[in-house]
């Protein structure tokens, strides 16, 4: 488990905050370069769950032996998902980020026998077609992160009959962005690409950031897990 962070709920705010406002890539990955450091701890500060909740969901549903699965962690960041596969019994895992800063504090875990940089969205993702068992991406799919033309890429690397775990927020500044990513899923199940498996509702995703982005009174903003198995007989 993460150490305390030294900064008040209110500081890790506002420096979450500034990062899902932001729109410059380039300003985005030095931000987290820098937050390399300290990010599991403000993370922690936060009550984030998406790792280790993303991590159950997909383990309750794989079908095949978990030690031999090899895992694509897409916006790895330090390494937490990976962390949290590990402890369900994965074994085998590729990371890609964009950030040098965070796939260094990756790299430290031990986890990973492959990490890579990528621009998520921007360019397509170093792996062949059809090469993963399952393949996750959890907490960068959001307004100011990682498009969602990443999405289809993700697909693309997933191996006939694996597994995809994808996350969003529901927020209200992501409802928007959200809405796009809904339609993208829909009409790849709709082109028979992939077939939905479950989807998880979570109530108390992580404090909110912003007092207006609290749900109904809460404290917290809430999230969603999306899995789905690509269609055995697609190739591609």
């Amino acid at each position: 488990m993460a150490a305390s962070s030294s900064r008040s709920l209110a500081e890790v705010q506002r420096r979450v905050s500034a990062v899902h406002h932001g729109t410059d890539l380039e300003e985005q990955l030095h931000f987290y370069d820098g937050w390399a450091p300290e990010y599991e701890q403000d993370v922690s500060v936060l009550q984030y769950q998406a790792p280790q909740l993303a991590a159950s969901c997909l383990a309750s549903v794989f079908q095949g032996s978990i030690t031999d699965a090899l895992v694509l962690d897409v916006a790895c960041g330090t390494g937490l998902v990976a962390q949290e596969l590990q402890a369900k019994g994965f074994r085998c895992f590729h990371g890609l980020d964009g950030s040098q800063g965070m796939l260094e504090h990756a790299c430290r875990k031990g986890l990973y026998q492959e990490l890579k940089q990528c621009m998520l969205g921007q360019e397509a993702l170093p792996a062949s077609s059809g090469f993963y068992d399952a393949v996750l991406i959890v907490g960068a799919l959001s307004k100011g992160q990682v498009p969602t033309s990443v999405i289809p890429e993700l697909l693309r690397v997933t191996k006939p009959g694996g597994f995809l775990c994808l996350t969003t927020r529901n927020n209200q500044s992501n409802l928007q962005y959200k809405s796009q990513m809904q339609q993208l899923l829909d009409d790849l199940e709709q082109q028979g690409l992939w077939e939905k498996v479950k989807v998880q509702e979570v109530e108390q995703w992580e404090k909110a950031t912003l007092e207006q982005e609290a749900k109904g009174g809460s404290d917290y903003i809430s999230g969603v897990i999306y899995l789905y198995r690509k269609t055995p007989s697609v190739s591609v």
